[in-house]
């Protein structure tokens, strides 16, 4: 069965695509009492306020008469920003021979927090060039 955010991403994808801009994710979460759904979009020229809100009055309707989210939640549309998140594949792809950080859940030989060059990844490595942890986060 797909998850909210499968099923979010697979009516807004098109859409939000027909507006000349790149769906970056979806995150649906719980924070405090208040759920959020969050829509990441992208382009080249970069996102401004005029953007979410077209995007914003694109989608909320098909999302209305969709009714995955039984819960009252609130909508935000946004640029992923320049320390953007990267949770899927096509996110890695994207950004082969750029600087990422990631952090652990678990120590890998004492640290949790790495720096490097991301070289290549499959669905069971990320292997990177690894660069002095310049800022404590």
């Amino acid at each position: 069965m797909a998850s909210i955010e499968e099923k979010v991403e697979s009516i807004i994808k098109e859409p939000i695509k027909n507006l000349g801009y790149d769906l970056y994710d979806v995150n649906y979460v719980k924070e405090g009492k208040d759920y959020f759904l969050r829509i990441f979009i992208d382009n080249k020229e970069g996102i401004d306020l005029n953007d979410c809100e077209k995007v914003n009055d694109a989608i909320s309707d098909l999302l209305d008469e969709a009714n995955y989210i039984k819960e009252q939640y609130f909508l935000e549309v946004s640029s992923p920003g320049i320390e953007r998140i990267i949770r899927k594949d096509e996110h890695l792809e994207q950004n082969i021979g750029e600087e990422i950080y990631i952090k652990l859940f678990m120590a890998l030989n004492g640290k949790k927090e790495y720096i490097g060059i991301l070289k290549r990844y499959d669905s069971n490595i990320v292997e990177i060039e690894e660069q002095e942890l310049i800022r404590n986060r």
